[in-house]
């Protein structure tokens, strides 16, 4: 009776660790991921269009530089991509390295917002 009792003992405890295990594995694939990526644009207006772009596209945080052009958000990997963001971005008017935004809505942007485009 001791074997039977110590034998389902050891396969409970191979079973929760099996389990704690996997969850764990979960939890991996859905960690939170920060990059960084050059945007352009000029002024606070783009700033608060870009960071406002890439949240409503699913980052947790956008902090955009002015000075260096460069756009730090963190998201997770498995609800969104960088991909995305920057075809949200050329979508309201900012290019990236990747993506260009399309010369009518560049052109409807303030002219504060204008930056100067490469060809």
């Amino acid at each position: 009776m001791k074997t039977i009792k110590l034998f389902f003992a050891i396969v409970l405890l191979m079973a929760v660790g099996v389990n704690a295990s996997a969850q764990t594995g979960t939890k991996a694939s859905g960690q939170p991921k920060t990059e960084s990526f050059k945007v352009w644009g000029n002024c606070d207006m783009c700033k608060a269009r870009i960071e406002k772009t890439v949240k409503a596209e699913g980052a947790t945080s956008a902090a955009w530089d002015a000075k260096t052009k460069m756009l730090t958000v963190t998201f997770d990997p498995s609800k969104t991509s960088l991909d995305a963001f920057g075809k949200k971005l050329a979508a309201v008017g900012h290019d990236t390295e990747k993506y260009k935004a399309d010369d009518k809505v560049y052109n409807a942007l303030p002219g504060c917002c204008k930056y100067e485009r490469n060809k």
